[in-house]
């Protein structure tokens, strides 16, 4: 049995009260001592939640005891590599929330930090949890698809933007819009199941903020992160299209915040020479094979673990053990790098070289 680590969770928005700190409870693994938000008042309404005994907003006196192991940072994307960077120079572990960092240049840094001071970073890449996931890996792996020559990929909503005009929408603290927001999810989740043998080559991409660039007339019938602030600023990507030729399968992808076509398409389409998997995102899978010259669809059914669960008791596990496991910080470059170049693509109109 291991003891039990004490642990603070860093900001206290709907991932962290959502995902987190319920899971650092369910684990029974941990102990959290302290929430941290700069907003003391949502720290203390969380505490009381979840009956954790100290709320503050002084991130550095959290940091200063040394009773915490580890951390979670569930803060705006602009503060996960100072918050992260400062938690394991001061000896702590840390778990923080995608995207690792605003470019590749502050994810290279964290990597750095992570390895000089031997603290265990991993990034809150979920899906290397998903149970449907980790199922179409083992069959990939196995040879089941035969030679996996495409990825296709969409996260694309109708008019999902969030919290127009505040800090999702402001390229200084996001670092991005529908890209690194959704994008980052979907692109780690395929470079998992490819493996770390793939790695990247070139990618061309081409990014437009069309939808959320009329602020003051966008329309929408529900908004999370908001309501919305007219006066504010959007200055991120609501729509992304890119290609990625990898050492294996091509990879495209089409994102969407927000688009001019009433329906959501969130997928991801695995086309192999002998069979083909499409993965609702989140959901089940269903696979495409022939046999005896039939053309055969098998629907995949199966027990589901909690994937957020399953990342912080790995976490933990991780911790007590000082042992790198699959969302190590080491196992999302290649995603980072390709998040900047897409960008990169757009704003140069040519296909970069990774």
């Amino acid at each position: 049995m291991m003891k039990k680590l004490k642990v603070a969770v860093i900001g206290c928005g709907t991932i962290s009260r959502g995902q987190h700190i319920p899971a650092y409870i369910n684990s029974g693994m941990a102990e959290i001592k302290y929430l941290v938000d700069d907003i003391v008042e949502r720290a203390e309404d969380a505490a009381k939640e979840f009956g954790v005994a100290n709320a503050t907003n002084d991130l550095q006196a959290v940091l200063a005891d040394p009773d915490i192991d580890a951390i979670s940072v569930c803060t705006p994307n602009t503060t996960h590599a100072p918050i992260s960077i400062a938690a394991m120079r001061a000896g702590k572990h840390v778990l923080c929330e995608k995207p690792a960092g605003m470019n590749y240049d502050e994810v290279l840094e964290m990597k750095q930090v992570a390895d000089e001071t031997n603290r265990i970073l991993n990034i809150g890449v979920v899906n290397r949890y998903n149970t449907a996931v980790n199922k179409i890996k083992a069959i990939i792996d196995n040879g089941e698809l035969g030679n996996v020559y495409h990825v296709y990929c969409s996260f694309r909503s109708h008019r999902s933007i969030p919290g127009l005009g505040g800090p999702f929408t402001i390229k200084a603290k996001s670092g991005g819009g529908v890209l690194i927001d959704w994008g980052v999810h979907f692109l780690d989740l395929i470079f998992y199941v490819l493996g770390e043998h793939t790695k990247a080559r070139t990618v061309s991409g081409a990014t437009y903020g069309e939808l959320g660039a009329q602020i003051q007339d966008y329309t929408y019938t529900s908004m999370w992160a908001g309501p919305p602030n007219r006066e504010g600023i959007f200055n991120v990507d609501d729509f992304i299209t890119g290609l990625i030729r990898t050492t294996g399968p091509t990879i495209s992808l089409n994102g969407a915040w927000a688009q001019n076509i009433g329906e959501n398409a969130m997928f991801i389409e695995f086309l192999g020479s002998k069979a083909g998997i499409k993965l609702q995102y989140g959901g089940d899978f269903k696979i495409f094979s022939t046999k005896n010259g039939m053309l055969l669809e098998t629907e995949a059914k199966f027990i589901k673990e909690n994937m957020f669960e399953e990342e912080i008791k790995s976490f933990l596990v991780s911790v007590s053990e000082n042992k790198k496991d699959r969302a190590n910080i080491d196992h999302i470059m290649t995603t980072t790098k390709v998040l900047d170049a897409l960008y990169e693509s757009s704003i140069k109109g040519r296909e970069i070289m990774v």
